[in-house]
């Protein structure tokens, strides 16, 4: 069955950086849409990134524009997302989603499959 697992989470200082890591197995990120959520305690997931089948077209939530960078290496089957200039507000649970049903790119509910997700905490 289709597996996503996320990777990369931590803990970090205001400031910092992290790169978080998807890697599918039983799927192919080659010529899929691939996005990145997240859900802070007591909020809605939201997505923070989006990346078209072959890179061609990019998106990102107003929030995270300019610091973070989604990126996909279609040879290691993995999508990234690199978090700059990290603020308090970005500590959530980051979660990789693909199975992208069409519609709106930053609505959790066009997305079958998704990853358990990996803690980012901003402090």
């Amino acid at each position: 069955h289709v597996q996503l697992v996320e990777s990369g989470g931590g803990s970090v200082q205001v400031g910092g950086s992290l790169r978080l890591s998807c890697a599918a197995s039983a799927y192919t990120f080659r010529g899929n849409h691939v996005a990145w959520f997240r859900q802070a305690p007591g909020k809605v997931r939201e997505g923070v990134a989006y990346i078209s089948t072959q890179g061609g077209t990019i998106t990102y939530a107003d929030s995270v524009k300019g610091r973070f960078i989604i990126s996909r290496d279609n040879a290691e089957n993995t999508v990234y997302l690199q978090l700059n200039s990290l603020k308090l507000e970005d500590t959530a649970i980051y979660y990789c989603a693909a199975g992208f049903a069409g519609g709106s790119v930053f609505r959790a509910a066009n997305y079958g499959y998704w990853g358990q997700g990996t803690q980012v905490t901003v402090s």
